[in-house]
């Protein structure tokens, strides 16, 4: 199969950027299972060995697919459509009333959901980016990872968090001065701040974590830094909001919760800890070196490699070349969301 992954972006693997690391890992992972892959993406653009194809936002992407191309997946929404078969990556979340395309693919269960879809690929690692997960190496902090200082990824929760329990938190892909993020948190003395580490540099931070703190305020699609973190045996203390619970495994067990956005969840896996109570989650970070890491890891292998992702989205470009819509009906975010940061309490 020829298929083309176009971007309307600059495809690298140098921030820590969900979407782009998910297709980077698909092409890789494409490759490795035969098919003839290349990329359509802005200028500079790099993804290993996968030829790439400048992209001109000028000129109709229509007039830029090869000829002999059998699948253009996209992973932005274009303004108009193909002729080729085709399907679209929805990476990130809409606050407002819309309808999708029916070749509309979600990146988790929760995602499809929030957005009135059915169909969605889990994001997965290429475990060949990493260096070798050392499961019983020292342990001697937590860490945090985002590709900015989102408030909605709550930094600053996941500072104070574990500086109440004496611990240290590096942080990956911040920096220490961040006016969102306001004077405290960028001079506590329990957090370093490494912004953009060599692959290196990240592997041995993660091989030295005792967890990942990743307590976000909005409901995330997916989180690549959750089955990252799980890879290298750390487990995750966070809020049970999007799709987290989903990738802390179908083994967890739960109590009611209650807040001002309805009835949640708290979940206790053996994976990790996630509570939109404070006095839970500092429980949870205390016995952080009393969960398995290899269960850890090994829960990541079995269902987040990119491998299993490449699979799951050939079976979709066979049915949009058997002339098959990815969703019977368009899937329709029928009333506003908002923005609104989720609860998070004592």
């Amino acid at each position: 199969m020829k298929i083309l992954l176009v971007h309307n972006a600059l495809v690298t693997t140098t921030t820590y950027d969900d979407a782009m690391s998910a297709l980077c890992g698909l092409a890789k992972a494409l490759l490795k299972l035969g098919h003839e892959v290349s990329i359509l993406a802005k200028s500079g653009s790099l993804c290993g060995k996968i030829p790439v194809l400048v992209l001109d936002e000028k000129i109709p992407v229509e007039a830029q697919v090869p000829p002999e191309t059998d699948v253009v997946h996209f992973h932005f929404e274009p303004k108009e459509t193909v002729s080729k078969p085709y399907l679209i990556t929805f990476h990130g979340r809409a606050s407002e009333p819309r309808i999708f395309d029916r070749n509309t693919v979600f990146v988790s269960a929760h995602q499809a959901r929030e957005h009135g879809g059915e169909v969605f690929v889990h994001y997965g690692l290429d475990f060949d980016a990493y260096g070798p997960p050392l499961l019983d190496h020292r342990r001697m902090w937590f860490h945090f990872t985002s590709s900015a200082q989102w408030s909605n990824r709550n930094l600053r929760g996941a500072v104070d968090l574990v500086s109440r329990i004496g611990s240290r938190l590096h942080v990956l892909g911040g920096t220490r001065f961040n006016l969102r993020e306001g004077l405290r948190t960028a001079l506590s003395p329990s957090v370093r701040f490494h912004g953009h580490l060599s692959p290196g540099g990240r592997d041995a931070l993660l091989n030295s974590s005792k967890g990942l703190v990743f307590p976000v305020l909005w409901p995330e699609p997916f989180g690549l830094a959750v089955i990252e973190s799980l890879y290298f045996g750390c487990p995750v203390f966070g809020t049970p909001y999007g799709a987290l619970p989903e990738l802390l495994g179908r083994n967890m067990t739960g109590r009611k919760a209650h807040n001002g956005n309805g009835t949640i969840e708290a979940f206790y896996s053996d994976f990790g800890c996630l509570s939109v109570k404070k006095s839970e989650l500092l429980e949870a970070l205390k016995n952080a070196d009393s969960y398995d890491r290899a269960r850890c890891q090994a829960w990541v292998i079995e269902n987040f490699s990119a491998r299993h992702m490449a699979e799951n989205y050939v079976r979709l470009y066979e049915q949009v070349l058997n002339k098959h819509s990815i969703h019977a009906e368009s899937p329709v975010l029928s009333e506003s969301v908002g923005d609104k940061p989720l609860a998070f309490n004592g």
